[in-house]
């Protein structure tokens, strides 16, 4: 990592980083893992499922039982694809969420080793209350970004978590040595299949829309991330959101409030592309109708699809705020109504008073309905009623 002062403006930089994406060292979770079926697809679909063979072969071998470490490969956004090693510290992880599917990029979680490093695309090494997060202040951990050597894109990152040893003087060689000889083994692999043509991008690599609990919203893709203008991200929120396109005047009207200012949201539509085109030139809005020429996925589209599926519990877990709370365009107000009306429909219909009195605390602490409906459905004798019934006199 080289010097002890550029290790600590490192960590304090990425602290800065996390904080204006106020990140909260309390409430700093990688949200809710992927279901067991998108991350086969993921897996399947990722670069890096090719040299797992070399990755367990230089790293996961010597992570046996009693070894206290814990060996995690992520793709480019920060998404961990696998997460093996000593099998009891794996499951002592899993209590952080620390596991295949979790989202541990910088954005989400703040300072940590695999999404510094890939925030930096560089080695990062994080001891203990180095991390931004307080769950994680009990964990070290060393990270290597790892390229594919022909487009030198970053690809993902493999790293090694545990204690003190964790980020030791042999950890960051060995991963080093590791991140290394998996390019090579990708690349002498596609030089021996020369004629086999690119398949579609994985899972891993779509483009993503972080809306909720975010003023500014956070665009992932291509293993970057472009934090977005209040404006831009109304913009991009409703292209994302409306995906067989809109006209400039129902744009207008949804932004504005008002059908006749195009004129205003013309040049606003022609800011947002010169930005996209510079980060992501895939992802320029098209014109007649306004559209995104690929789908964006969004974590407000993840939270219903949990919903409709039945999994409330995952829902209410990614649930992390209103959308673009303080953003006044009808458009996104009324997206905000709908998720808010659908995952309070959904709990209130799930006859779960846990999940209840959790969205009561978390999501709605001044609506009386989710605790008068966990009241009724926890048994005479609960040590829970007296609290609900308290919570319900204050409300008066």
């Amino acid at each position: 990592m080289g010097s002890t002062t550029a290790r600590r403006r490192l960590v304090a930089e990425s602290w800065a980083r996390a904080r204006a994406r106020r990140l909260a060292p309390d409430h700093a979770e990688p949200g809710v893992p992927l279901d067991d079926d998108l991350l086969e697809d993921v897996r399947r679909g990722h670069p890096l499922a090719a040299a797992l063979p070399v990755i367990r072969s230089l790293l996961v071998r010597g992570a046996d039982d009693g070894s206290g470490v814990v060996v995690a490969v992520g793709d480019a956004v920060g998404r961990l694809l696998w997460v093996e090693g000593d099998r009891s510290l794996v499951r002592r992880a899993e209590g952080m969420r620390f596991v295949a599917g979790a989202d541990w990029s910088e954005s989400t979680v703040g300072t940590s080793a695999p999404g510094t490093a890939l925030a930096l695309d560089r080695a990062v090494q994080i001891a203990g209350g180095e991390h931004f997060a307080l769950q994680v202040q009990r964990w070290s951990c060393t990270a290597v970004p790892v390229h594919d050597l022909r487009t030198h894109e970053t690809i993902g990152v493999l790293d090694i978590t545990g204690g003190p040893d964790a980020v030791g003087p042999r950890a960051l060689p060995l991963l080093e040595a590791t991140a290394a000889a998996v390019e090579r083994e990708l690349l002498l692999q596609r030089l021996q299949r020369p004629a086999r043509t690119a398949g579609p991008p994985g899972v891993a690599r779509a483009p993503r829309l972080s809306v909720l609990g975010r003023d500014r919203a956070v665009l992932a893709v291509g293993g970057r991330e472009l934090v977005l203008s209040v404006r831009h991200a109304e913009l991009l929120t409703l292209l994302a959101w409306h995906r067989s396109g809109l006209s400039a005047e129902r744009l207008a009207e949804l932004v504005h409030g008002r059908e006749d200012a195009t004129a205003t949201v013309r040049p606003e539509m022609v800011r947002l592309r010169h930005v996209l085109e510079g980060a992501a030139p895939g992802l320029a809005p098209l014109a007649r109708p306004y559209r995104l020429p690929v789908p964006v996925e969004t974590d407000v589209r993840q939270v219903l699809a949990m919903l409709d599926r039945g999994a409330h519990r995952a829902a209410l877990d990614a649930y992390r705020g209103e959308v673009l709370p303080s953003s006044v365009a009808p458009g996104i107000e009324q997206i905000r109504l709908e998720v808010q009306g659908r995952l309070r429909e959904a709990l209130l219909e799930s006859a779960a008073p846990g999940l209840l009195l959790s969205y009561a605390e978390r999501v709605a602490p001044s609506d009386p309905e989710p605790l008068l409906t966990a009241l009724q459905l926890l048994p005479p004798r609960s040590p829970k009623r007296a609290g609900i019934v308290a919570r319900l006199e204050a409300l008066d």
